[in-house]
């Protein structure tokens, strides 16, 4: 099953080294291109709203206690398929189920 990326024009997307590399990788990579700003098409930006609106109250003192607050909120997350489901859903993506024959 070939791993699927989404870019967005970060700067860091476009540069020749990661070009190269996904051309060469291109049997087990799938990269697309998203325009440069195109928050309904990223389904990563439902998971950050998701975050954000959980960790509203939550007072961080430091990193170690912020790296703790996000593993914590991505793992509850995690055990909720629905909520990533509803991440997909709202770009209009979908997943196609395929199946391995040997």
């Amino acid at each position: 099953t070939p791993l699927v990326w989404c870019w967005d024009n970060l700067s860091v997307h476009l540069v020749a080294e990661l070009a190269r590399f996904a051309e060469a990788n291109a049997d087990w990579l799938r990269i697309y291109q998203l325009p440069a700003y195109a928050p309904d098409l990223n389904p990563t930006e439902g998971v950050w709203s998701l975050m954000r609106r959980s960790m509203a109250n939550f007072v961080v003192t430091d990193l170690t206690t912020l790296v703790r607050i996000v593993k914590r909120k991505l793992k509850k997350i995690q055990y909720r398929p629905h909520l990533i489901d509803g991440c997909l859903a709202q770009t209009g993506l979908i997943i196609e189920e395929t199946t391995v024959t040997t």
